[in-house]
């Protein structure tokens, strides 16, 4: 089987486009999406549209979950709480009943699939460092926990970075973001991961970001929304 891995979408409907057209040149099996398909970007209801249209596999991102319950974005940054807050002004009944029905994790194939992390899956933490992957491999007993939040791709095994994959080891895989990335590649980013061949494969790829970013300025959004998309931070 091959499964497409999508996350962090942020209301980027070019960029979610753009994907699905890779995704369906590369016969996919199976489409998960970890989440954050709202937030930042100017296309809330079509995007969350398009995925409930292409997948039942979907995941609460913590900008959905602001959605639910806006005493969370306290926690957000100034840019992401007017992002949050318009949204939630723009979301079709439909699309906000939608959310509130949407899990934390998804177990497939032998495979985990969560927002942010297996550990205490509704805090929203981040795995970012050395310390943070050693704590969460304690958290799945799954060969393969795949993740996203950071908007940064990655393959982590227990005993290092990068690495290539073996059944007989676990690893942690950070599949990027399609709709706002954050290494300093404006590129969008997704995953596949094969489950046959036991083979992973991060997909970047350019897509109409000017279009994107112009929309952002167009809603009244603040300016830094739109101007992050053009260089991937």
């Amino acid at each position: 089987m091959k499964i497409a891995i999508i996350s962090d979408i942020h209301s980027n409907l070019e960029a979610l486009n753009k994907t699905f057209e890779i995704i369906d040149k590369r016969n996919i099996d199976q489409v998960v999406c970890l989440g954050d398909i709202i937030g930042y970007g100017a296309n809330p209801n079509e995007c969350l549209s398009l995925i409930r249209n292409r997948t039942k596999h979907i995941l609460l991102g913590n900008h959905e979950d602001a959605i639910i319950n806006q005493d969370h974005i306290i926690h957000f940054t100034p840019n992401a709480k007017a992002a949050t807050l318009w949204t939630s002004n723009k979301l079709t009944e439909e699309n906000r009943g939608f959310i509130n029905s949407l899990p934390l994790s998804l177990k497939m194939e032998e495979l985990l699939f969560v927002h942010s992390s297996p550990f205490e899956l509704s805090e929203w933490h981040y795995i970012i460092s050395g310390t943070d992957r050693e704590l969460n491999f304690k958290y799945f007993s799954e060969p393969i926990c795949f993740f996203g939040h950071t908007h940064t791709p990655g393959v982590y095994g227990e005993n290092g970075d990068d690495c290539e994959l073996e059944r007989q080891k676990k690893f942690l895989i950070n599949v990027g973001s399609v709709g706002q990335p954050r290494d300093h590649d404006p590129r969008l980013s997704f995953g596949i991961f094969d489950t046959e061949l036991w083979r992973y494969e991060n997909i970047r790829s350019e897509y109409d970001v000017e279009t994107a970013s112009g929309k952002i300025l167009a809603t009244g959004l603040p300016s830094q929304l739109a101007e992050r998309l053009l260089i991937g931070r």
